[in-house]
């Protein structure tokens, strides 16, 4: 554990415990979200869980204050765009409706269901997630040109977390 992590017991499971080992890693999550560590480190048995905070770099102030000390600027009274102006460059997202691990396609060794530079329509299957072993079909909410797809396949998602960021068509 590592700078001020907390241990936090994990319960062995007899019968495969992917229900509760996803419902404690929500639960973790959390817990982490609400304190001041940075890092979260679980161990248990044979199986190891690590939870790191994102680390959030305000570009929007030191730009504004490196900007601002190399170049003035006149005060005309209206209101700073900078925010509306970093808010505008995020991409729409599809987004995880729940927590599993992700999948792009349908079956090992098969294409994708999107890919970087094609196109998806609203209802679209995107991707699965499995969770309590079964296997969700993912659709998309938006219309748009994939930029990225962001977990890898196979890879652990949260709830509510990017998936496929698109460019609005």
């Amino acid at each position: 554990m590592t700078d001020g992590a907390t241990a936090v017991p994990v319960p062995e499971s007899r019968d495969g415990g992917d229900v509760e080992l996803l419902a404690l890693i929500d639960r973790l999550a959390e817990l982490l979200e609400r304190s001041d560590l940075t890092e979260l480190e679980v161990e248990s048995g044979g199986t190891g869980v690590i939870l790191r905070k994102p680390i959030v770099v305000a570009p929007a102030t030191s730009a504004v204050a490196s900007s601002s000390a190399i170049e003035p600027r006149a005060t005309s009274g209206e209101p700073s765009t900078a925010g509306r102006d970093l808010a505008a460059n995020v991409p729409p997202s599809i987004k995880a409706p729940l927590t599993g691990i992700f999948y792009a396609s349908p079956a090992p060794g098969t294409a994708p269901y999107v890919q970087v530079g094609g196109e998806v329509a609203v209802g679209q299957i995107i991707g699965l997630i499995e969770a309590m072993k079964l296997f969700n079909e993912i659709k998309s909410d938006l219309a748009g040109r994939v930029i990225r797809v962001v977990p890898d396949s196979g890879a652990l998602v949260k709830a509510k977390q990017p998936l496929i960021e698109v460019e609005p068509l």
